[in-house]
């Protein structure tokens, strides 16, 4: 069989067709010196409508801060070779590479499964995450608006919310965030990896660029929406010498707390990831390896609570360090902000009191 292709194409994390897990039969490619692949000029994004029984996911992990989310997409266009949402794509018979980001999934009925769901007996107010899985501010987000939808609900219910995102698009629905933040309905993560905007380029190729994301900050901090930066992930020998850097021109934007995420591989991405730094910076992808070695115990993944988000060892205790000395100083995570779940009001218990 044919190497793989590199990736070469404008606008894209991976040109990689990597086979998903369940497949029966699993293919390998091996370079026998006759042809090598090239990657297409140009690869299409399709788009499926998707219309799923139910909007809000649950989560049981003791590591993450939140029980509830919704992803109004499944895969990502930003592309984002480290995603670790990459490998969900072989639940579709999808390859986590390039299909994660070119074969998207839009789930059209968000809103109307969310209004259902809310009115349900029984159902308990807990925050939910947008932004778990897949960025609901990725481009698609610009015409579909079902991200925007669902917050028009959340509003409506007076229900909580938190947003992680790496996209400017966020800004257009501060209309409806700025009046929930004053009944302490929401809050903001940016996610800023880095300053670097080459490297941002090739590793989250459709991703709004750094300063883009840096302006948003200060935008929704102006609104008085609580906004925080997130450094995730922390990539040894690639990323991790701009985190005091990140840190420093969220606070300056407006940002009130922060956090990081140590680079995960599970899967599928192992593959991805590597065949990424020998694309993209050969000269140090066996040292970016080994240190990601070193974090989790001799493997490439860590797939344990707790410490597959921070890493174990050397790096990972200095990377904590630096981070917690860089917050002490710039005033970061000085106060904890809690969302109001109190004034949840669903519309069955409305209707329930004209009689």
């Amino acid at each position: 069989m044919t190497a793989p292709a590199r990736n070469k194409t404008r606008g894209r994390g991976t040109t990689s067709k990597v086979d998903p897990r369940y497949l029966e039969l699993q293919r390998e490619s091996v370079a026998d010196g006759w042809y090598e692949e090239e990657a297409p000029a140009k690869i299409k994004t399709q788009v499926t409508v998707e219309r799923p029984r139910t909007i809000i996911s649950r989560n049981q992990s003791p590591d993450i801060p939140f029980e509830q989310s919704i992803n109004p997409y499944r895969g990502c266009e930003h592309g984002c070779i480290y995603c670790y949402a990459r490998p969900t794509h072989a639940y579709m018979d999808l390859s986590p590479g390039i299909d994660f980001e070119s074969r998207l999934f839009v789930k059209e009925n968000a809103a109307e499964l969310l209004r259902c769901e809310l009115d349900q007996t029984g159902y308990v107010c807990k925050p939910i995450a947008l932004g778990a899985n897949t960025d609901p501010y990725q481009p698609l987000e610009r015409d579909r608006k079902i991200t925007r939808s669902i917050i028009e609900v959340l509003a409506e219910y007076q229900h909580p919310l938190t947003i992680v995102t790496k996209s400017r698009l966020v800004q257009r629905d501060i209309d409806l965030l700025t009046p929930m933040a004053k009944l302490d309905l929401c809050k903001v993560f940016v996610s800023v990896t880095t300053l670097d905007v080459d490297l941002a380029r090739v590793m989250e190729p459709r991703a709004s660029s750094p300063a883009s994301r840096l302006e948003t900050v200060a935008r929704l901090a102006e609104a008085g929406i609580p906004t925080g930066v997130l450094f995730a992930p922390v990539i040894p020998a690639l990323n991790d010498m701009d985190l005091e850097a990140v840190l420093e021109a969220a606070a300056a934007a407006g940002a009130e707390s922060a956090g990081y995420i140590m680079l995960r591989l599970p899967r599928e991405i192992k593959q991805l990831f590597e065949e990424w730094l020998d694309t993209h910076v050969p000269l140090k992808a066996r040292h970016v390896m080994q240190l990601i070695r070193d974090l989790r115990g001799g493997r490439e993944n860590d797939p344990n609570f707790f410490s597959r988000h921070q890493g174990t060892g050397v790096f990972a205790e200095l990377i904590n360090q630096r981070f917690a000395q860089a917050c002490r100083r710039l005033g970061l995570n000085q106060q904890e902000r809690e969302l109001d779940t109190s004034r949840f009001r669903c519309k069955r218990a409305s209707q329930l009191t004209l009689f």
